[in-house]
């Protein structure tokens, strides 16, 4: 099998950037007064009152997101959706007359998509339609939230708004090109085959050995702490002679790592 990773690398100059987007979404998520740059225009479709009620909530709750239309069936938001520009629309798949996907097939000008349904059959389908997110219902709070940073990132990208002077890398991840902002990596693990990149938000699995992966990765930046744990410098908080801490998560440090560890940290310090 072929261990060469689907990464393309990007090295540029700032660092300062991501630092701000993580603790704006930071405040996102416990300060609904603080707010973001970006508004993303927002629409709901469902045909469940319930459930559009509850997304409602969740996006009052977000500060880059505007509600500016609310349709209960895909009929009225066609014909709604003709008036009305948005950037993202919440929507239903299994509704009277014509479904979601019957909706997208009749816009012209396609928003950005995350279906919201009860079902799981329809998830192949619906990233067919380039949907950045797939929730079920009833929909939990984390999993809303990173369904909106998704599709923040993709606004920001589209519109080059926000990603200047920034280190990032594209992987295949599920057969989709992903951007992952190195100051956003906490740590990568071996998986066989396959290593699992850990951010901020999220975690994806791509098709690579550790070694390939390591070979990519700025070694200012990233030290592998075990044979199956590469780990972001800046993201430790805390270290002993067996373990290293980033947050909630606790990884293992073999004991031929932990001088390079020490060394580390201190040019990371000293930089």
């Amino acid at each position: 099998m072929d261990s060469r990773p689907s990464v393309i690398f990007f090295r540029l100059k700032s660092k300062k950037v991501a630092f701000h987007r993580l603790f704006a979404y930071y405040c996102s998520t416990q300060n609904p007064t603080i707010v973001e740059k970006t508004i993303l225009k927002c629409a709901i479709v469902d045909d469940s009152t319930l459930q559009r009620l509850s997304i409602v909530k969740l996006i009052q709750m977000h500060p880059a997101l505007k509600l500016v239309g609310e349709y209960k069936n895909a009929v009225e938001a066609k014909v709604g959706l003709m008036s009305t520009e948005i950037d993202l629309i919440f929507l239903d798949i299994e509704m009277p007359i014509l479904s979601g996907f019957d909706l997208l097939d009749d816009i012209q000008k396609k928003p950005q998509v995350i279906f919201v349904t009860g079902k799981t059959k329809y998830a192949f389908k619906a990233f067919d339609y380039d949907a950045v997110d797939y929730l079920r219902k009833p929909i939990a709070k984390d999993r809303f939230l990173n369904a909106v940073h998704k599709a923040i990132n993709n606004y920001k990208l589209k519109n080059e708004e926000g990603f200047d002077d920034e280190d990032f890398i594209f992987v295949k991840s599920n057969l989709k090109k992903r951007k992952v902002f190195l100051n956003e990596l906490r740590y990568i693990e071996a998986l066989g085959d396959y290593v699992k990149l850990v951010t901020d938000f999220d975690s994806l699995v791509v098709l690579s050995t550790m070694k390939a992966f390591q070979a990519l990765l700025p070694s200012d930046r990233f030290l592998r702490i075990h044979k199956s744990y590469i780990v972001n410098l800046d993201k430790v908080q805390r270290y002993n002679s067996k373990t290293i801490e980033l947050d909630k998560d606790k990884l293992p440090l073999s004991r031929n790592r932990k001088a390079d560890l020490v060394e580390a940290l201190s040019a990371t310090q000293n930089a």
